[in-house]
């Protein structure tokens, strides 16, 4: 099994890096109740790849998650989106770059319920006063499974669907990454997988690069690699592991 940090290393040294830390640590806190969430962490994310995130309760998962998507900045290290440090820009133009290159999908569905699917869909560009590529705008749909209801609204949606739908938003402006925190938790095991299996083809057949935050070892195998985290720091990697081998480090990780 390649570590981590060679992983990390080999990854940026090829120029196909979509999202890296470079010994990036966050401390929450002052003085006696300080906290570290993330500890000298060090990882790439290569292009194209789904790349799954598992870890114990408060091992650092959505710090990890947080600092990559640029929503928090490190005590220390740097991150970067492709050629882009995150950590080096100003308030409004992070903003911008996070509306622009980076998706993202969460448990919460966060939909408008007053907005309809193609409105839901397309708000991020209409925000930004951007033209929408509609060529793409009907791929998106139909690889999603909901061009046959642009005009509902959320209350009209299945929970599935409703995700689908948040999907559909977050790669509407062809992110660099798209970032999803446990977007499965809300969901039943059938449509769940359903979801899971939609992300898999969105990095097969589009090139997609997919990180997922996830405590589900079956979510986990879906992924071209599961990294681990543990009290902060990288706790080793496995390659298209099965849901058991995902389950069996998640158990040794709880000592680790």
């Amino acid at each position: 099994m390649t570590s981590v940090r060679q992983h990390s290393a080999t990854t940026a040294a090829t120029g196909t890096t979509a999202l890296r830390l470079e010994s990036v640590t966050k401390i929450y806190g002052k003085g006696e109740n300080a906290v570290t969430a993330l500890r000298a962490v060090s990882f790439a994310v290569t292009r194209g790849s789904f790349t799954a995130v598992m870890g114990p309760s408060g091992s650092g998962k959505s710090t990890f998650l947080h600092c990559l998507a640029g929503l928090d900045r490190p005590t220390s290290g740097t991150v970067h989106l492709g050629d882009t440090e995150l950590t080096g820009l100003k308030e409004a133009a992070l903003t911008a770059v996070r509306r622009e290159r980076i998706g993202y999908v969460f448990q919460a569905y966060n939909l408008m319920a007053a907005l309809t699917v193609r409105q839901n869909v397309t708000l991020v560009p209409r925000l930004a006063d951007k033209p929408v590529d509609e060529e793409w705008l009907a791929e998106l749909l139909e690889r999603v499974g909901m061009a046959q209801h642009l005009d509902r609204r959320p209350s009209q949606l299945s929970g599935g669907q409703q995700q689908r739908v948040a999907i559909a938003r977050a790669l509407v402006t062809r992110p660099d990454a798209l970032l999803a925190d446990e977007p499965t938790g809300a969901l039943d095991t059938r449509t769940g997988q359903e979801v899971l299996r939609l992300f898999r083809q969105l990095v097969d057949e589009t090139g997609q690069t997919v990180l997922l935050v996830t405590h589900d070892p079956v979510a986990a195998s879906y992924a071209d690699s599961v990294v681990f985290l543990a009290d902060g720091a990288l706790a080793g990697e496995l390659e298209r592991p099965t849901p058991e081998q995902v389950a069996d480090r998640m158990t040794s990780l709880g000592s680790w």
